[in-house]
């Protein structure tokens, strides 16, 4: 079994700190489901600005309000205005991953998504296993847009 990404949230902005609540990080709610990240679920932090790299766990917050707040220790971590990466991991297998095709949010300024893409993992026609990040188009009937192809070799 390996550790992959099962969904993420990045550059989503830093909107409070509270010291003195229950440890964890509070996340819309809509955002957090629309990427699949579930309450009390473990995921971790990696602040854009300074560096630091923590783990905790989601707490649903007010569904369309953008929040992201570090609570208890995690609140040192961050300041309100920090860009963040927000990842939960899965284990299982490569095959795993291909039937998952990982979410992933990217956030602009008030917290709004700014780009939805997907981690789409998969076999060539030689069996190697191959990477691209795909941009899902707004016409369903629409191919859907490669934006990065990244080759394992």
């Amino acid at each position: 079994m390996q550790s992959f990404v099962r969904a993420k949230l990045h550059g989503i902005r830093v909107t409070g700190a509270d010291l003195n609540y229950h440890g964890s990080i509070t996340l819309d709610a809509d955002l957090c489901r629309e990427v699949g990240l579930d309450p009390l679920e473990f995921v971790e932090i990696w602040n854009k600005m300074s560096g630091a790299r923590i783990s905790t766990y989601v707490i649903y917050g007010p569904a369309g309000s953008g929040c992201c707040i570090l609570n208890g220790a995690a609140a040192r971590t961050c300041q309100v205005g920090d860009e963040i990466i927000i990842a939960s991991s899965t284990y299982g297998t490569v095959d795993d991953v291909m039937a998952r095709k990982p979410q992933v949010l990217i956030f602009g300024d008030g917290n709004t998504v700014t780009d939805r893409v997907v981690y789409d993992v998969f076999r060539d026609a030689e069996g190697r296993i191959d990477m691209r990040i795909i941009e899902p188009s707004q016409d369903a009937s629409a191919k859907p847009q490669i934006a990065h192809r990244i080759r394992f070799t």
